[in-house]
């Protein structure tokens, strides 16, 4: 557990400054230049637009309670909330369900960057996963055969 409150808390900050940094920059552009996006037949672009901003806050709340219950020592809570999160970045690659957006590289960049984001969360939430699987074995067993 030791691991999880050191370098996890430390790596933890690390992955969600970068994912939220990502997230915020890609779903803002989402919501300002809507239009410029690959839109779905039947969905009009406000409503778009407020989707987005509804899936941003959802999903930033479930970052922040993953977050919050790492502090706590809830580990497997946090990793739970920390896996919803990270279908922020996912959901970006949606995009391409439509068409392929036409926008400024550095945006276009930004749905790679919260794909990369929501990858870095799955290693990391493996990573405390298997550090809370570990099994102690006494030196008392382990010596005898």
């Amino acid at each position: 557990m030791e691991a999880l409150r050191d370098r996890g808390l430390t790596a933890l900050r690390l992955v969600l400054a970068f994912t939220l940094l990502s997230t915020t920059l890609h779903y803002a552009h989402n919501v300002i230049r809507a239009a410029d996006y690959p839109q779905v037949e039947g969905i009009p672009v406000g409503v778009a637009a407020a989707l987005v901003v509804v899936a941003y806050v959802l999903f930033t709340t479930f970052g922040l309670l993953g977050y919050r219950d790492y502090l706590r020592g809830r580990y497997w809570r946090a990793l739970a909330f920390l896996m919803v999160f990270s279908l922020s970045g996912l959901a970006s690659l949606g995009h391409f369900l439509v068409a392929v957006p036409q926008i400024p590289a550095f945006w276009f960049a930004t749905i790679y960057t919260d794909t990369a984001a929501a990858l870095l969360l799955w290693v990391f939430v493996t990573w405390a996963a298997t550090k809370l699987n570990r099994v102690n074995v006494p030196d008392q067993l382990s010596t005898q055969h």
